[in-house]
C-alpha cells in the first residue's frame, strides 16, 4: 500500500512541474522575448544589366557551292575542312566540250562579221548609186535591209561567244566567299549537272561570326520603359551603347565584342520572346567560336540608376505575391508586400521598399507579423561583374596556335584525275594541277 501510495505521489509531482513548465514558457513569450534571426540592410546601388541568355553560334554566310554547268567532275583542289579565300578555284570540271562550244560561237561570229562587211560595201555602193539615180529606190532599200540584218546576225553571233565563255568558266569553279569549306558532295569522277547532282559542297564564312538568342518579351519590356523613364541608362563607351559579350562552356569571354544588328519585329507566341541577333568580328578566323556551337550571352551597357536591391533569401514567395519581413525600430517584424524581379542571386526591388531597411534574410518560414526577434546583421554585397569571367586572350592565342598545328599535321586531301591522261612530268601536267618546279 506504501509503493502504490508513493508511486501516485511521483506522477502527481511530475504532473505538476509540466504544468508549471508549460505555463512558465506560455509566460516567457508573452512577456515578448526576442528571437535571434539573421538579417540584412537593403542596398541602394548602380546594378549592371547582367542576365545571361543561351545562344547559339552561326556563320554570317552559309552557302551552298553548286556546278552551274554539267560534265564530268576531274579535279578537287582544296582540303575539306580548309578556311579558303575568295575566287579560290576548288572544282574543275572537264572543260572540252566547252572549249569545242567556244570554238564554235567564235566561229559563227567571224562568219556574221563578214557577211556584216559584204553587206555594208554592198550598201555603200547603194547609197552612191542612188544619188546618182542609176538604182532604183527598192534595190536600195534591200541592200539597207541586208545590212541591218547583218549587224543584228553579229549581235547575236557575239552574244553566243559570250555565253560560251561563261559555261566554260564555269567549268572552273571558284569559292564565292571566304571561309571554312565542308565535306565534299560528289566524288572526283561523277558525273555533275546544275538540275540533278549539282551540289558539290558547302562554305561557312566565320568573319563575321552571329550569335542569336532570344530575350524574353518582359524582359525587353522592362530594359525599353525603364530606359525611357531613366530608371535604366546605357552608360558603355564607344560607338555602341549597348553590346554583346559572348560566354563559351568553359567560362571565358570571346575577345571580340559583339554589335547588336537585329531585333524581331513581332513576338514568338510559342516562347514569349524575342529573337535578337549579335554580330562578332573574327579578324583571324580563329576556332574558339564555331557555326552551330552554344555559348551564353550578356548585355553589356545597360544599368539600374539606384536599384533597391536584397538577397533572394530575404524574399518569400506566396499565393498572393512576394513578400519581406521587415524588422522595426521597436525589434518586431512587419510584413512587406514587393515587387521585384529576381537576377542572379538578388532581387532587384520596383515597389515596396526604399533602401535602409532591415530585412530577415533566413528562416522566413517561422516568421509571424509582431514577433520579437534580435537581428543579427550580415554582410550583403553587389558582386563584381567584371571579373567573374577570366580574360581569354590566352585561349585566343592557343586556338591560333591549335589551328596552324593543325592545318599543318593534316594530310592534303585534294583529289585530281586529270594527270592519268598524261605523264608524270610533263609540262602541261604541272602547268594544269599548279605546280612549280
Amino acid at each position: 500500500m506504501n509503493k502504490i501510495m508513493r508511486v501516485c505521489s511521483v506522477v502527481a509531482l511530475a504532473a505538476c512541474l509540466g504544468v508549471l513548465g508549460a505555463c512558465s514558457k506560455k509566460e516567457q513569450q508573452q512577456s515578448g522575448a526576442a528571437i535571434p534571426v539573421n538579417a540584412v540592410k537593403v542596398l541602394k546601388t548602380d546594378l549592371p544589366w547582367n542576365i545571361e541568355y543561351p545562344a547559339q553560334v552561326a556563320g554570317s554566310l552559309e552557302i551552298q557551292v553548286r556546278a552551274q554547268v554539267g560534265g564530268i567532275l576531274q579535279a578537287r583542289l582544296f582540303d575539306e575542312g580548309a578556311y579558303i579565300k575568295k575566287g579560290t578555284q576548288l572544282f574543275q570540271i572537264d572543260p572540252k566540250e566547252y572549249e569545242v562550244a567556244l570554238q564554235r560561237a567564235e566561229g559563227s561570229l567571224a562568219q556574221a562579221r563578214s557577211e556584216e562587211n559584204r553587206t555594208r560595201r554592198d550598201y555603200e555602193r547603194m547609197k552612191k548609186l542612188r544619188a546618182d539615180n542609176a538604182v532604183s529606190q527598192k534595190d536600195y532599200d534591200d541592200s539597207l535591209s541586208a545590212y541591218e540584218a547583218a549587224q543584228a546576225s553579229v549581235k547575236v553571233a557575239q552574244a553566243g561567244v559570250n555565253e560560251a565563255k561563261i559555261n566554260l568558266e564555269y567549268t572552273r569553279v571558284l569559292a564565292p566567299i571566304s571561309g571554312i569549306t565542308g565535306k565534299e558532295a560528289q566524288s572526283v569522277g561523277s558525273l555533275v549537272s546544275p538540275t540533278g547532282n549539282g551540289l558539290l559542297t558547302t562554305m561557312v564564312q566565320i568573319d563575321p561570326l552571329w550569335v542569336n538568342f532570344s530575350m524574353p518579351s518582359a524582359q525587353f519590356y522592362k530594359l525599353a520603359s525603364g530606359y525611357l523613364s531613366g530608371t535604366i541608362v546605357l552608360d558603355a563607351k564607344g560607338k555602341h551603347p549597348l553590346y554583346v559579350e559572348a560566354v563559351t562552356s568553359d567560362g571565358r569571354v570571346y575577345p571580340e565584342k559583339g554589335t547588336i544588328i537585329f531585333f524581331d519585329s513581332t513576338e514568338d507566341a510559342k516562347t514569349s520572346s524575342l529573337a535578337i541577333k549579335a554580330e562578332f568580328p573574327n579578324p583571324k578566323n580563329q576556332r574558339m567560336l564555331m557555326p552551330g556551337q552554344f555559348v551564353r550571352v550578356r548585355l553589356v551597357g545597360a544599368t539600374y540608376k539606384d536599384a533597391v536591391l536584397i538577397p533572394s533569401s530575404a524574399v518569400l514567395s506566396t499565393p498572393t505575391g512576394n513578400l519581406v519581413y521587415i524588422v522595426a525600430e521597436d525589434g518586431t517584424t512587419q510584413a512587406q508586400p514587393i515587387e521585384a524581379q529576381l537576377q542572379d542571386d538578388m532581387y532587384i526591388v520596383s515597389s515596396g521598399l526604399k533602401g535602409g531597411e532591415t530585412v530577415i534574410s533566413a528562416g522566413l518560414i517561422k516568421i509571424r507579423p509582431g514577433m520579437k526577434v534580435t537581428p543579427q546583421m550580415q554582410d550583403f554585397e553587389v558582386p563584381s561583374y567584371t571579373q567573374t569571367v577570366a580574360p581569354s586572350t590566352a585561349t585566343a592565342e592557343n586556338v591560333g596556335k591549335f589551328d596552324q598545328a593543325i592545318s599543318k599535321d593534316v594530310a592534303p586531301d585534294t583529289q585530281d584525275i586529270r594527270s592519268r591522261d598524261l605523264p608524270k612530268g610533263d609540262a602541261v601536267t604541272d602547268a594544269l594541277l599548279g605546280h612549280q618546279n
